[in-house]
């Protein structure tokens, strides 16, 4: 009976140690949880104080205050509106848009607005010309039927040096991998798009072209007839001279004759410049007979010249956009892959 009572004893000491131990253990960790949650707080405070953080949009006291805060990056301005006595959102663009449009943005919401102004804190007008960015910078204030509501935007912190310098990296990452993702498709489609395109040309101008051809085949005969017409009486003209100064006559009589020709010629060509401000000059001169045969032929036969011409400057056009899809550093393939690509096609 002894032994049993010492080992109740035993265990009723040791059961209490135990719990004693479990209530300083728990206390010791509630004091390290409220002295670590201190600490946070007390950091947290002074980081939010030594910052210059601040809300993205001001304080509403009252229904008919003036609120400004921040969506998507864009200021949203809420007011009232004398009319309607309701509250009326106006989301604004910092860059594109200026006090100016803001004022007629107002005026169409109520009808009942006659005027709106812009003041400084000290009272100086802001003019219309201002933009939503500029004006967002400092506090102003806002007339509205004379009636004055103070405006505290909030303050953004200003972006560093460095975060933008960041930020063009990431733009720039980002537009490469898109490039390089999207590159081969739109390749494909433009290519696509300039084939169909081609091919429409094509088929619009194949009956002009025909009828084309065979009006140029025309005037190129004709060019050519007249070009040995010209020939055949100059070959006329020397032989007359030359019958005239061995047979006939002698050639100190000639050689004045031959002067007043040669003279005449000259001024002949120099009339020819004076009626098509272009010089005497032979490719010239069969070109031209050549153009005006065409259009004479083309006016007969009823083709369409300028229509003509508009379809083959866009064919040339989708041809010279076509090479240049297909150039080596669009398709970032070396000169040699391009011209395998061009030899097999």
């Amino acid at each position: 009976m002894a032994a049993v009572a010492s080992l109740s004893l035993r265990k009723q000491i040791c059961r209490s140690f135990l719990v004693q131990n479990a209530t300083f253990y728990n206390a010791i960790c509630n004091n390290r949880n409220v002295v670590h949650r201190r600490n946070k707080l007390a950091s947290l405070y002074f980081q939010t104080k030594n910052t210059c953080f601040r809300p993205l949009t001001t304080q509403v006291l009252y229904k008919t205050d003036v609120t400004v805060d921040y969506r998507d990056g864009l200021p949203v301005v809420t007011l009232p509106l004398p009319s309607r006595k309701d509250t009326c959102e106006f989301t604004l663009k910092p860059i594109s848009q200026t006090v100016g449009d803001f004022i007629q943005f107002i005026k169409a919401e109520d009808g009942g607005i006659d005027s709106v102004a812009f003041y400084t804190k000290d009272g100086s007008r802001i003019a219309k010309s201002t933009t939503i960015d500029v004006l967002m910078r400092s506090d102003f204030q806002i007339s509205i039927n004379d009636q004055k509501y103070s405006v505290s935007p909030p303050v953004i912190c200003p972006v560093t040096h460095e975060d933008a310098q960041t930020l063009t990296d990431i733009k720039l990452l980002i537009s490469k991998l898109y490039t390089t993702l999207n590159v081969e498709n739109y390749q494909l489609e433009r290519e696509k798009e300039l084939r169909t395109r081609l091919e429409d040309l094509k088929a619009q101008i194949a009956p002009l072209e025909q009828k084309a051809g065979v009006i140029c085949s025309k005037a190129s005969v004709n060019t050519n007839r007249l070009s040995w017409l010209g020939l055949g009486l100059m070959s006329l003209q020397f032989g007359i001279l030359a019958r005239l100064t061995w047979w006939e006559y002698s050639w100190d009589i000639m050689e004045p004759v031959t002067y007043f020709v040669t003279y005449g010629t000259s001024m002949a060509m120099f009339a020819y410049f004076l009626l098509t401000k272009q010089e005497y000059v032979f490719p010239d001169v069969k070109d031209r007979q050549f153009l005006i045969k065409f259009y004479k032929l083309a006016n007969k036969e009823k083709l369409d010249v300028d229509k003509y011409n508009q379809l083959r400057e866009a064919i040339t056009e989708a041809e010279h956009d076509l090479r240049r899809l297909r150039d080596p550093l669009q398709l970032h393939l070396p000169i040699k892959e391009m011209d395998k690509i061009v030899k097999k096609e």
